[in-house]
């Protein structure tokens, strides 16, 4: 194995099991080790800045900012930078998301190793990655005529709140979960009940469940 063919990965995920999960499936590879690792979004991007990789495997939820923005921010020093979301959410929910952001793929923590270590081999060889399932469910779209729904014109700071609401948190328990003020929280809440035409966060919780938004 040749130095070049060494593929570098740093780790985002605010859970230290699951970092040394990582690593340990990452050690059984041959060809992908470990560039550095964070904890919480801050980190991940001052620390991501001093590695040297080629892939960022960036969980979604982050304890002190959301994975999409953290992604953003990457993207915009290092464009080039191929970033794996992982996530505990279904696909659905925010795979599309993260692509549009400029994520090269998308991963459920419920993964099997394998499939982990085929998407960073894509990614780092420049191509993007989706699981089976998510192409199959794209695909089963594609030429349907219909209206986007209301939750699609969310931001994503609203759409994590919409989740998180309708998962029965409540604006307190959100602004101290993301490092918000329960003003801002209160905001974003407000923002996206306009925004959906809902009247309250019962509506909120309704149209989540109905939506499949929410376990």
């Amino acid at each position: 194995m040749t130095e070049k063919a060494i593929i570098k990965v740093f780790i985002a995920d605010d859970h230290a099991i699951v970092r040394e999960g990582l690593k340990q499936i990452l050690a059984e590879t041959g060809d992908i080790v470990v560039a550095g690792e964070a904890e919480n979004g801050l980190d991940a991007i001052k620390l991501f800045r001093k590695a040297d990789c080629q892939v960022i495997l960036l969980d979604i939820s982050l304890p002190d900012r959301n994975g999409i923005e953290v992604l953003k921010q990457i993207k915009k020093e290092k464009p080039d930078l191929a970033v794996l979301m992982l996530s505990m959410h279904r696909e659905d929910q925010y795979a599309i998301r993260s692509l549009k952001a400029g994520a090269a793929g998308y991963l459920t923590k419920q993964s099997a190793p394998r499939e982990l270590v085929t998407a960073i081999r894509q990614v780092a060889g420049g191509l993007k990655y989706i699981s089976p399932a998510l192409a199959q469910e794209l695909a089963n779209h594609v030429g349907e005529d219909h209206e986007a729904p209301p939750h699609d014109a969310l931001s994503d700071r609203e759409y994590q709140t919409l989740t998180m609401i309708a998962s029965g948190k409540t604006v307190g328990a959100i602004a101290k979960e993301l490092s918000l003020s329960v003003k801002t929280v209160s905001e974003y809440r407000a923002r996206l009940l306009v925004k959906m035409k809902l009247k309250n966060s019962a509506e909120l919780t309704h149209y989540a469940i109905k939506n499949q938004l929410i376990e």
